[in-house]
């Protein structure tokens, strides 16, 4: 995947479109991937779809729905770490993530980088700005949306973009939690 050229992601991109495909379907068949990349009836992913990378192993058992939901590698491992870490609190620490990857340590941590190496206090970051000190329902749906819009081919953010609508994603993440 060349990162500084989104048209080559999204659903185009086998590796990209096996994780946005909703989980209820099965990439591998090539009936439900020309479906998709047609926007044909019964296969248009909305924001109703839950993408596969939001589940463990990239798949869900179609008899419930919610097993393995938000456990998907790249929401628990590293990469999901660094996410948080470059989005509430700075790029910059993101290359360091410690722990292990479920991101409950990273505001801890960094907390504890209050001053830069010249020992001048640094800028407060977005989590110590809104208080955030712990991961929250909200917090997995705005980095939900993050890793679907980077894993797209869109290449600049529109909270509707075709049929799939980022607002209503995040409010359907968010309610599975609370």
């Amino acid at each position: 995947i060349d990162a500084d050229d989104k048209h080559l992601c999204g659903f185009t991109n086998n590796a990209c479109g096996r994780l946005l495909c909703p989980a209820e379907f099965d990439w591998n068949d090539p009936v439900t991937r020309a479906g998709i990349r047609d926007c044909t009836e019964g296969y248009i992913v909305t924001d109703l779809s839950l993408p596969a990378f939001l589940y463990d192993k990239y798949s869900a058992n179609s008899d419930d729905l919610e097993e393995g939901l938000f456990k998907g590698k790249i929401l628990l491992q590293a990469s999901i770490a660094r996410a948080y870490k470059a989005v509430f609190t700075s790029p910059s620490s993101a290359k360091d993530v410690e722990g292990n990857g479920d991101g409950s340590d990273i505001i801890r941590n960094n907390r504890l980088t209050k001053k830069s190496a010249a020992g001048v206090k640094v800028k407060k970051h977005v989590a110590e700005t809104i208080k955030m000190r712990k991961v929250s329902p909200r917090s997995i749906a705005y980095i939900a949306c993050q890793v679907r819009f980077a894993l797209s081919s869109v290449t600049s953010w529109w909270s509707v973009d075709g049929d799939f609508d980022y607002i209503q994603f995040w409010r359907t993440i968010v309610d599975f939690f609370e």
